[in-house]
């Protein structure tokens, strides 16, 4: 039932407002001052228990600075907090107006003894708080120790050092200069490799004009450092340690999270796993954040309890709220993250594991395949993606070998040359865009490598032409082949789970039919491979390619038996086959029971209930996350609230058609289940992240890899550099610094 305002000349009710509304005080001095305010003399007779369980005033009859918000979602009043602006006189300009809250004419003495009671309620307020400001400032005095002037110093030394480290991570300046080979080096780089980035940045602050770091530079020893090595290590991780904390902070206020894995990376420590959590922040925004290179070294089993322990104890953070983890990797590390994915899923059921968002699902499965001719297809498309793009004139002669082989079809022609000039290794349709290449590809590379006009160097030369002899194996063809005809039948599927919420949603209803055509195909695993070898064939046909059974197998094959083997029996036997089986099963365990409930739970998405006519049955799946919900004995009578509410909304009320515009919706905060419920199902790392923000902590991983040599990585400043959005507080910093290391400050 909404709530009405008991104030004479307001008309505001809670359906119709974003405004709080406040029940009449119990207490009766403060409920008779809210009376006498609100002049009206039909509440005078009212009890105060009456007008606290049947009254309310909404917040724009008190001042803003009595209201007090402690929440995104919670307004309330102060105790001292009295309703002071009233419109008493706009109904005197319509005599037809209603007087159902009529108000009361005073006397003048009435009016004389309210303006005093006013006044008498200022001045207290006035005098009270100075004396709590009074209060507050002398027990702010008392509980700041009193500082030595070496402590200050050492402070204020640390919070300029913090400063610099803080730059050098975000700038990603090299942490320590590594010499280079040959001995000619400037004065300006001999200073550089001995002291480092660090120092000579702090010795730059001191030219520049800081006169604290100089008066401490000359009055250190001339054998003393002015800031080890050891210490440089210190600040750096505390520096790490608290931008991470600022993250993890944001993580434990909203309790449900999902965790998110990259693909390995080369530190100078050895290969580590980025790991990325993705969580919806108190503005109600989803966000995926770097958090941490973890070390992979030792078995699955090792690295997965490594993992667990850092999110635990390491991070605290609770794994009975991870509500899903999505792992890269392809080969055997993608083997090796299935693993480690199992092994969480089975100690915390509710961790469903799904495909990332970034990754289209048919790549995905691909690069699990634990297929030595799988990933070799996938590895040499990766490399002829990534030569084209290190020049202009490189793509400018595929474009002309494609123009050649596609005379007389100019809409082919076209679509190929602009697809081709993207990232199309990471299409959907990457298997299909791969096949209609194949030709121009070959005959691309075979012209850069014969390099008839001397445009090329040796090493494009060179890596065209170990391209060119990839492309033109038949084992690589056939598999390439089988792959696109194999996932044809996910394509469209995995196309919709990255689309618009309406289109994950109807993809959660369609995985039933996916498996019925995977499950037909296998059943006629004979018919279908038959058609795929002959379009195998026909295409290395027109490439010049023979066909032929790989020379690796026959070698092993000689010393067993020598009974003569068919191409294609051995490609239907090596590839099709466990091509198929691993689609199926790999498609059965990701898209799990628990997945699929959530993920058809996106009909709380009032667009997807409006698609459906409003004729959705949320409850069916909502069991999943009964337990996460504030108040799960009410789910059934909410859901149906909510329907309702969107099905008889204002012709001028758009539908949000995404988890992110449902929850910047200002109703959403008074179905509580629901909010909560939306929460949740926006952390799976299935759903692609809204708004402004993208992929952008993937992308910055990426960035940072890019712009530095292996041997210039270092995990700490990685932190500082990738979350350089993430807000520093350098006194926090020094405070964390001092208790880690006591012995600093004892010491000066």
């Amino acid at each position: 039932m909404p709530n009405f305002c008991a104030a004479p000349n307001c008309t505001r009710k809670s359906t119709q407002s974003d405004l709080a509304f406040f029940r009449f005080p119990r207490d009766p001095e403060r409920c008779r001052l809210w009376v006498e305010n609100c002049r009206r003399a039909d509440l005078e007779e009212k009890t105060p228990d009456q007008l606290n369980k049947h009254y309310r005033l909404c917040a724009k009859h008190f001042e803003p600075a009595m209201i007090c918000k402690t929440s995104p979602y919670r307004t309330v009043l102060r105790d001292t907090a009295i309703p002071t602006i009233f419109d008493l006189t706009s109904h005197l300009g319509n005599p037809h107006s209603r007087h159902r809250k009529r108000i009361k004419v005073l006397t003048d003495e009435e009016v004389r003894k309210i303006k005093e009671r006013r006044l008498e309620s200022s001045i207290e307020q006035l005098l009270s708080k100075k004396d709590c400001d009074a209060q507050d400032d002398s027990e702010k005095a008392d509980d700041i120790p009193q500082l030595t002037p070496e402590q200050k110093d050492l402070r204020e030394f640390l919070r300029s050092s913090f400063e610099v480290m803080v730059l050098i991570g975000r700038q990603n300046f090299p942490f320590s200069c590594n010499a280079r080979e040959d001995e000619m080096r400037s004065e300006e780089e001999e200073r550089l490799l001995t002291t480092g980035n660090f120092q000579a940045l702090i010795e730059n602050r001191i030219n520049a004009g800081d006169e604290f770091l100089r008066r401490r530079f000359e009055a250190a020893a001339v054998n003393e450092e002015y800031c080890p090595a050891v210490q440089q290590r210190q600040l750096l991780e505390v520096c790490e340690r608290c931008v991470r904390e600022e993250i993890l902070q944001q993580v434990r206020e909203c309790r449900f999270f999902s965790i998110i894995t990259g693909e390995l990376v080369k530190l100078p420590e050895g290969e580590h796993l980025p790991i990325f959590l993705r969580f919806v922040d108190q503005a109600n925004s989803l966000r995926e954040e770097f958090i941490e290179f973890l070390s992979f070294e030792g078995e699955e089993v090792t690295v997965a309890e490594r993992l667990e322990t850092q999110l635990t104890k390491g991070w605290g953070l609770s794994m009975e709220h991870c509500r899903g983890q999505a792992h890269a990797g392809s080969g055997i590390l993608g083997t090796k993250m299935k693993v480690i994915a199992a092994q969480l899923k089975e100690k915390y059921p509710m961790a469903v594991i799904t495909p990332t968002s970034t990754c289209a699902l048919n790549v995905h499965l691909a690069n699990g395949m634990p297929l030595t001719g799988v990933q070799d297809v996938m590895s040499i498309l990766k490399k002829t993606n990534s030569f084209f793009k290190a020049s202009p004139l490189l793509q400018s002669e595929l474009d002309n070998a494609i123009s050649i082989l596609c005379q007389g079809n100019i809409e082919k022609e076209n679509i190929l040359k602009e697809d081709s000039r993207s990232t199309w290794t990471d299409l959907h349709n990457v298997f299909e865009m791969a096949v209609d290449l194949m030709e121009p590809l070959l005959l691309c590379m075979d012209s850069i490598h014969d390099n008839e006009d001397l445009k090329w160097n040796d090493q494009i030369t060179s890596d065209a032409y170990a391209i060119a002899e990839a492309l033109a194996d038949f084992e690589f063809i056939v598999t390439l082949v089988i792959l696109k005809n194999a996932l044809s039948f996910t394509r469209a599927f995995g196309k919709n789970l990255q689309g618009e919420t309406i289109d994950v949603f109807f993809a959660a209803n369609s995985l039933t039919a996916v498996l019925h055509s995977l499950h037909e195909v296998s059943d006629n695993l004979e018919v279908y491979h038959e058609f795929w070898f002959e379009e195998a064939v026909s295409l290395a046909t027109a490439m010049e390619i023979p066909v032929k059974v790989p020379r690796l197998f026959l070698r092993k094959q000689q010393a067993v038996e020598t009974m003569e083997i068919h191409a294609e029996s051995f490609f239907k036997e090596y590839v099709t086959l466990p091509v198929m089986e691993y689609i199926m099963q790999e498609v059965k365990d990701v898209f799990s029971e628990n997945h699929l409930k959530a993920l058809k739970c996106l009909s709380l998405v009032p667009a997807v209930m409006g698609h459906m006519r409003f004729n959705t049955s949320e409850e069916t799946h909502a069991d999943i996350y009964r337990s996460d919900l504030p108040h799960p004995d009410t789910l059934p009578a909410e859901l149906h609230c909510w329907r309702i509410k969107w099905k008889h909304r204002g012709k001028e009320v758009s539908l949000p058609c995404t988890i992110h515009k449902t929850l910047q919706h200002s109703d959403v905060k008074f179905f509580p289940n629901v909010n909560a419920f939306l929460k949740i199902l926006a952390t799976l790392p299935v759903l692609k992240l809204d708004g402004n923000h993208g992929e952008t902590a993937q992308r910055r991983l990426q960035a940072y890899l890019t712009d530095t040599a292996v041997n210039q990585r270092c995990k700490n400043l990685a932190v500082l550099n990738i979350n350089y959005h993430i807000k520093t507080d350098l006194e926090e910093m020094v405070q964390c610094y001092l208790k880690t290391y006591p012995e600093e400050s004892e010491s000066n």
